[in-house]
């Protein structure tokens, strides 16, 4: 461990006892485990101000914040101090909800990296012992495929080591994963065979092909992305009113305003034409906005 790295231990308790410097000494001489205790110089703990908790928790608990030196440098335990009385099937979850909410908030601050928490319950109900599991991932139907996910790591679906003919077999994905890859390309028309080729398979609907269109011309660094549009429009036959339609409108732009306003003008044109069709076919408003780029107020004047 070193000097920058955090500790946070999340406390179900009573706020006002743990308030206390030297209840909050003994509580942690006495819970926390000895290896985590062995990093911490517990005389060095004190009270800080601010908090690291969600403002959608505040409902669900109270939180005190210490600071305390540990034997490789200053770092700080967190505390969630909540009444635990009732016993609760998802305690675990919650807990590890406390500790995402805590480490994001650590993020935040301007923190470059994930501080460590050490979740506590602190559990005063009727019901004796504590009747449910302390591990987050007995909160899961299936606990060995949960352990199997959350414990290894997470899938990378990296298109930019794929060879373009492999994206090719990739079927209904494929369109979005060649441009994905290919997106920062100045030179787009080695890529044209194979767009008109995937878009002879008719696996997409034209709302699929405009969006992606749309988001070559809003995010890709095509030169020439008119007649780019158009060609591949030319030579397919399905999806050409679609792409013309594009083409089109960025041409018309770009006469009547100069080649650079023109273009930047057709594409929010092209963004609210391609949103019309989408709201009129009933598609979700977050998709569209994801799809177009559009703000929440440019929808909803679409929408008036």
């Amino acid at each position: 461990m070193n000097c920058s790295e955090r500790f946070y231990f999340d406390i179900t308790g009573f706020k006002q006892f743990l308030s206390e410097k030297e209840t909050a000494k003994d509580f942690f001489d006495i819970w926390l485990p000895d290896d985590i205790k062995a990093l911490c110089d517990l005389d060095s703990l004190k009270v800080e101000s601010g908090s690291f908790i969600d403002s959608e928790m505040k409902n669900y608990q109270s939180d005190i914040l210490y600071s305390v030196n540990t034997s490789k440098g200053s770092g700080y335990i967190y505390v969630l101090i909540e009444h635990q009385s009732t016993p609760d099937k998802l305690i675990a979850w919650r807990l590890m909800r406390y500790s995402l909410a805590a480490m994001q908030k650590h993020l935040e601050q301007g923190n470059k990296q994930l501080p460590l928490v050490f979740p506590i319950l602190f559990y005063c109900g009727e019901q004796s012992p504590h009747p449910y599991s302390t591990n987050w991932l007995d909160c899961f139907h299936n606990r060995k495929l949960a352990e199997h996910i959350y414990t290894n790591p997470f899938k990378l679906a990296d298109v930019t080591t794929l060879d373009d003919g492999d994206i090719m077999q990739h079927r209904r994905i494929a369109l979005l994963e060649l441009l994905q890859k290919h997106i920062r390309r100045r030179d787009m028309t080695e890529l044209l065979d194979s767009i008109v080729k995937l878009l002879s398979y008719n696996y997409y609907t034209d709302n699929q092909v405009i969006t992606m269109f749309n988001y070559l011309i809003q995010e890709g660094n095509a030169q020439k992305p008119m007649e780019f549009i158009t060609e591949i429009a030319r030579q397919s036959e399905k999806h050409e009113g679609a792409l013309m339609t594009i083409a089109q409108t960025l041409r018309q732009e770009g006469r009547q305003e100069g080649i650079q306003e023109g273009l930047q003008k057709g594409i929010q044109k092209t963004k609210i034409e391609l949103a019309k069709q989408f709201l009129a076919n009933g598609v979700d408003l977050n998709i569209v906005k994801l799809s177009t780029g559009l703000s929440d107020d440019e929808l909803d004047k679409l929408q008036k």
